[in-house]
């Protein structure tokens, strides 16, 4: 199956006078970062309670190698310089297993330059962490009818800090890992890293199903060398983006039934994370940009929701309660010290280590195509492209280009909903990965002589994070 219209970004025809645009806009988010480093660290110089390091990241400054350092330079090298043309010419199937297994090599590579042990084995297993509430769940029931009753602060019983600030749901996942016998931290980070490659799958085949095959294979290797894999591995937020992820991708798949199968995925994120109402507006996009069938895929994803919602509520667990009282854990908190000021904007910077150098450059070129209105002849402008357009929709075209638009934007404004909101005051570099993902399908409008020299720029923002940074928590 391939598109029916090429995109300006995959036919390699989009003016090469329109980079000084994107060196534009790169500039922008270089002095952005560098204001966030400077004004992070006069404030932290000044303890105002910023409680990052390294902000905007939340980290130290520790210049380090590791025995994944050269791992990680060789996917970068092989990646970079034949990724692109093989995500081009390959079978799609053997496609998506090879971007899989890069995204792999990438994620761990990356998470062994701080060692097996600090780098994986020991990531999920701090106080702070899940795996330090797993040995006390003996009864999951009961555990999940109590699970409110934990979650403030200052109380002999109360969660600790990621467990408290979640839905059960995330608790449950390694729950379910030690029952099956993947006890452990080194279990447990080898399943964020496999886990959370599979982003690199998923995204691509919801694009694909919704007509834009040019475009699914343009984003496989930006997917792979996403620079928020310093993150994914391991952290449960690389578990999340793959559960949001292939919920999304399912609700894009023909058929109610897999629909259905989409909603109950997409239900059981909204019990990883209070944020992930704000899915809920990609879900939307992808149910409109279906081909067939919208309404009936609309009321089966619901029903999967529902579904999911209904077994929590039916064990004891009620999200709406859940979030009331995380938001009172949450100023129990370092979020009390954290000053929105600066993080509402800084945030931003950390976005962009996460998403790459490439965010705004691609996001530019879907704004720039979102604005393009086709011209009828005789007509005045405004009537003739409000006819054109309606003569455009559920065309090709439409299709093709419409998920590489709609799709970023409401990542976009997900990520802006979370940023004003005051709730994501700092480590958004982790927790945003879930729309970041989807913010860098705007990346199929670049042209294809210049993808190359932007995913060298990709791998390189991951290494430098990775190298100058100590991002274990």
């Amino acid at each position: 199956m391939t598109s029916t219209t090429a995109l300006p970004a995959t036919d390699g025809r989009t003016p090469t006078r329109r980079l000084p645009g994107d060196l534009l806009v790169l500039g922008v988010e270089v002095a952005l970062l560098a204001v966030a480093v400077l004004v992070g660290a006069l404030l932290n110089a000044r303890d105002a309670g910023l409680h990052a390091d390294a902000a905007p990241v939340y980290a130290t400054w520790r210049p380090h190698l590791g025995w994944g350092s050269p791992a990680a330079l060789l996917v970068a090298v092989a990646v970079v310089g034949w990724g692109a043309r093989w995500a081009r010419t390959a079978r799609w199937g053997l496609l998506l297993i090879s971007a899989w297994l890069a995204a792999v090599a990438w994620t761990l590579s990356l998470a062994l330059v701080d060692g097996w042990t600090e780098g994986l084995t020991r990531r999920l297993t701090a106080q702070a962490e899940y795996l330090h509430e797993v040995p006390g769940v003996t009864d999951i029931p009961t555990m999940l009818t109590g699970f409110t009753d934990r979650i403030l602060d200052f109380q002999p019983a109360a969660w600790s800090t990621h467990t408290a600030g979640h839905p059960p749901g995330a608790l449950l996942i390694f729950v379910w890992l030690d029952r099956v016998g993947l006890a452990g931290g080194a279990a447990a980070g080898l399943a964020c890293v496999l886990l959370g490659a599979t982003v690199a799958v998923s995204v691509p085949v919801a694009l694909r199903a919704l007509g834009a095959a040019d475009a699914a294979r343009a984003v496989i290797p930006f997917l792979v060398l996403l620079p928020g894999a310093v993150w994914v591995g391991a952290s449960a937020d690389g578990i999340f983006a793959a559960v949001v992820a292939a919920g999304l991708a399912l609700l894009a798949v023909r058929g109610r039934a897999v629909a259905a199968l989409g909603g109950v995925l997409l239900g059981f994120a909204l019990h990883l994370s209070y944020g992930f109402l704000l899915v809920g507006v990609l879900a939307l996009v992808v149910l409109a940009l279906r081909r067939t069938h919208r309404w009936g895929a609309l009321l089966a994803a619901c029903a999967g929701v529902a579904a999911v919602t209904g077994v929590f509520v039916a064990a004891g667990f009620q999200w709406w309660v859940g979030y009331q009282l995380v938001v009172e854990r949450y100023y129990q908190g370092w979020a009390a010290d954290r000053p929105y000021g600066y993080w509402v904007w800084a945030n931003l910077a950390a976005l962009l280590l996460s998403a790459g150098p490439v965010l705004g450059p691609a996001l530019r070129r879907a704004l720039a195509a979102a604005g393009r209105r086709p011209p009828v002849l005789g007509m005045p402008p405004a009537v003739g492209r409000w006819r054109a357009t309606r003569r455009l929709v559920g065309s090709a075209a439409v299709r093709a280009a419409g998920p590489t638009v709609l799709l970023p934007l409401a990542a976009a404004l997900a990520v802006l909903g979370a940023d004003l909101s005051g709730l994501s005051k700092a480590e958004v570099e982790r927790i945003w990965l879930p729309f970041t993902v989807w913010l860098l399908v705007a990346t199929a409008w670049l042209p294809v002589g210049s993808r190359r020299w932007w995913l060298a720029g990709q791998a390189a923002t991951a290494l430098a994070v990775n190298h100058l940074l100590w991002t274990v928590s």
